[in-house]
């Protein structure tokens, strides 16, 4: 991909997809007692997952707020895949646990952990519209500021530099009609 933010969107969006799976995955077969996985507990306290999910969103923040692993130059591409997957797999371990941070109980295996799965289809839905090219922000407040008429306008002008000559056409065939 040229576009360095494109870019990052994408490896974001798979990275958490991935982590996401691996995560289900794994604890799934912690908690079936198959495989070399096991819960870690340190002197007896339980670590989840969403604290690696945590640590890796503050360290990839700290990075970006001072423009680091950003993919501004054709150098700088390969810091920019890392900390993009660095944040894709922070949120996922981290939304993977959501009912616990909301609830304030560990319930990943009731009913009430289903809130996590809401959380990660929720988030992984923005990644996946900004790895589509969407920029979902700039297209609500637009949406929401702009008067109809302005908004009718505002549309078509996006539609013209993304098929100019389908616009061109268009315009051709209006101003032949008129």
């Amino acid at each position: 991909m040229s576009d360095p933010r494109q870019e990052r969107a994408f490896v974001g969006t798979a990275a958490f997809f991935v982590t996401f799976a691996l995560t289900r995955a794994i604890t799934h077969a912690i908690r079936a007692g198959r495989g070399p996985f096991r819960n870690l507990s340190p002197g007896g306290r339980h670590i989840h997952h969403m604290t690696f999910g945590i640590t890796a969103l503050l360290i990839t923040g700290y990075l970006w707020m001072n423009e680091i692993g950003i993919g501004l130059g054709s150098k700088k591409r390969r810091a920019s895949r890392i900390t993009a997957g660095m944040y894709g797999a922070g949120g996922a371990l981290t939304l993977d646990e959501f009912a616990l941070w909301l609830n304030l109980e560990d319930d990943y295996w009731t009913k009430k952990g289903r809130e996590s799965i809401d959380a990660v289809v929720l988030f992984g839905s923005t990644l996946l519209l900004a790895a589509l090219g969407r920029n979902l922000v700039k297209d609500l407040v637009t949406t929401a500021l702009l008067p109809r008429r302005s908004r009718a306008l505002h549309r078509a002008r996006r539609i013209a530099r993304r098929h100019p000559r389908a616009a061109l056409q268009a315009l051709a065939s209006t101003a032949r009609a008129g």
